[in-house]
């Protein structure tokens, strides 16, 4: 705490406001502004705020919350503001100096408290954002028709080198940047650190990249899927267990290179991805996506390098352990990233606590795969309904949540099923007018 104190008082003395931010149910940015003479007080006994309108968090009889800061998640923007600065710093929130069971943030850290207490020190998260840069935030309309690795440096390149500059400055380091496979979309890649970091920035990433796009006259969004006949986007998570300072996913001695530990991990992840799949891709867009032909992960396999699995382990190069990895290639750029660490760490780790058996690696290209073939593989649900009623019957699910957000999370995702059924067809793939108005100015 003293740290940032003094930094504030000798090198940031251009900072004048901070403003405390967390995550609501559904992973949107909330937060408010106080002056930085505010910040002390706030770092030692949090600043109370009505949680009442805040999605999924109390009612308006019980609502009076606290947002705590974490000291060591403050982040300066990296512009300025007629000669000041802001900063953000994520909060904890605390209901009668409690966590709070509502926090999606809590979920997170009882997830990290799990996998300490079964040995492993640390858990490793790296993630490929992909995301849109279109003409506005009124309908999704192509400003390029570039390819995947397009080599031309043209505008919306140089946006995302500002992207990646301004997330440098704040101290969070993104290790690659292209454009996508469809035309329009985009990828920045945050390197790996430890889940909680990862989460807070991956926050903080939607919400830069979309500042960077405003202020250059152009719209990013992480909608999964805006454009028909086109990919949608994905966050692709490489995660790994660490314990005793080594990687706990790697074993010299196996084939694949992979620990016990890794197979009965991936081995829960497919046990348990259908109870989480509406954690991990929380919006009826999301399953637009999650369609044959775009190259989404629709089958349950894992492979060894095989990027049309569902769960892909990255071949192992000689010397380079630590990079021993499993990557979960569902989830979307929109789902709460809080709710998506925590369910993959607890699906893995019951696959560990239970000896989980896993299958042999699927080495063939799914997405080229005849009729026939596809239907002897489990596949993921086809929409929210189906995933949210594994989610309303998984025992998994309430642990991971908590009975409080369990709850809340299936009433809103409920209410929002019905909406979309008085205007669409829940089962129609094609992307509808009514999601184009309801997510794409949102997400």
């Amino acid at each position: 705490m003293s740290d940032i104190l003094s930094w504030l008082e000798d090198e940031g003395k251009d900072v004048k406001f901070v403003k405390l931010v967390f995550s609501d149910i559904f992973g949107m940015l909330r937060g408010f502004y106080i002056p930085v003479e505010e910040f002390e007080d706030a770092l030692k006994d949090g600043k109370g705020f009505d949680g009442s309108s805040i999605a999924g968090f109390a009612r308006i009889e019980d609502s009076d919350l606290t947002a705590r800061p974490d000291k060591n998640a403050f982040y300066v923007l990296p512009w300025s503001y007629d000669g000041y600065r802001i900063a953000y710093v994520l909060c904890d929130v605390l209901k009668d100096n409690r966590p709070y069971e509502g926090d999606p943030r809590y979920v997170l850290k009882r997830a990290l408290e799990r996998a300490r207490q079964k040995g492993y020190d640390n858990v490793y998260a790296g993630v490929e954002m992909e995301y849109f840069y279109f003409k506005d935030s009124c309908s999704p309309m192509p400003i390029d028709n570039g390819k995947y690795f397009d080599s031309m440096e043209d505008f919306y390149g140089f946006v995302r080198k500002q992207t990646m500059m301004g997330l440098e400055e704040m101290g969070i380091t993104a290790e690659c940047d292209h454009h996508e496979v469809a035309m329009s979309q985009h990828e920045i890649d945050l390197k790996y650190s430890d889940a909680l970091k990862i989460a807070d920035e991956i926050m903080l990433f939607r919400f830069l990249t979309k500042e960077y796009a405003r202020r250059n006259g152009i719209y990013a969004t992480f909608m999964p899927k805006p454009l028909n006949g086109h990919n949608g986007s994905g966050m692709h998570i490489h995660q790994s267990l660490w314990k005793g300072g080594r990687n706990a996913f790697f074993d010299e001695n196996d084939e694949h290179y992979l620990s016990s530990d890794a197979k009965s991990y991936i081995a829960g992840l497919l046990q348990h991805i259908n109870e989480i799949t509406a954690l991990l891709n929380q919006w009826i867009n999301s399953y637009k996506r999650l369609v044959p032909g775009y190259e989404a992960p629709v089958y349950k396999v894992w492979g060894v390098g095989n990027r049309s699995a569902l769960i892909r382990v990255p071949k192992y190069e000689k010397g380079k352990e630590k990079a021993m990895r499993i990557e979960l290639r569902s989830p979307d750029p929109a789902a709460n990233p809080y709710f998506v660490m925590a369910s993959m760490i607890i699906a893995g780790l019951k696959g560990i606590e239970k000896g989980y058996e896993l299958p042999e690696p699927y080495q063939k290209n799914v997405y080229a795969l005849s009729a026939d073939e596809k239907e002897k593989i489990k596949r993921l649900p086809e929409n929210l309904e189906i995933a949210l009623n594994e989610l309303r019957e998984s025992e998994l699910a309430k642990e991971i949540l908590g009975s409080h957000i369990h709850s809340r999370f299936i009433e809103l995702k409920e209410k929002e099923i019905e909406e979309y059924k008085g205007a669409a067809d829940l089962n129609d793939i094609k992307v509808t007018q009514y999601e184009i108005e309801r997510y794409y100015p949102m997400l």
